[in-house]
């Protein structure tokens, strides 16, 4: 199906964050040798904090992080690099959250959406060319030109949605 999430994800157990790591610094790393960008150990560290789990993560938090592991750092240089992710590709701002979660996708052509879990916190993109096509069809019809879309989707995962379903015995 299309557009269809990662399924692990939103998977409670069995998921290995370490891969996700692991794939996400190896993606960056081709990524940035194809554009001739520099993946400086300050921007690789805020994408392996970014990638630790499937949560939006707030800049003050990853700065907090990297005050405990490497002393003290100054706000702009967590900016710096989350400007940098941003404009390669690398990671997406989360807008409702003003955070950010890692992007494992190509958007030559599709606009990043996501699911997030009300009660997780997981955040899932999704890819949906159907989506994009209905607001580029829109838009022209409308004489828009679009600028920049973000699509957010509130709700909750699987998971979620059945721990916090009522149980027949507590009717």
């Amino acid at each position: 199906m299309t557009g269809a999430p990662q399924t692990s994800v939103f998977s409670h157990s069995h998921h290995d964050h370490q891969a996700c790591i692991t794939e996400a610094i190896d993606r960056a790393e081709r990524r940035c040798a194809d554009r001739n960008l520099r993946l400086t150990p300050i921007r690789r560290r805020v994408l392996e904090l970014i990638w630790e789990n499937h949560q939006p993560t707030k800049a003050y938090d990853l700065l907090d992080k990297i005050n405990v592991e490497r002393g003290h750092a100054a706000p702009p240089t967590v900016y710096r690099a989350l400007d940098f992710l941003l404009n390669a590709g690398l990671v997406h701002k989360i807008e409702s959250q003003n955070a950010f979660i890692g992007c494992d996708a190509d958007h030559e052509r599709n606009q990043p959406k996501f699911l997030i879990c009300r009660n997780c916190g997981r955040a899932a993109e999704i890819q949906s060319p159907e989506i994009d096509n209905v607001i580029a069809s829109e838009a022209r019809d409308a004489g828009f030109v679009v600028d920049h879309q973000t699509i957010e989707v509130d709700g909750l995962c699987a998971a979620c949605a059945e721990e916090l379903q009522p149980t027949d015995s507590a009717l």
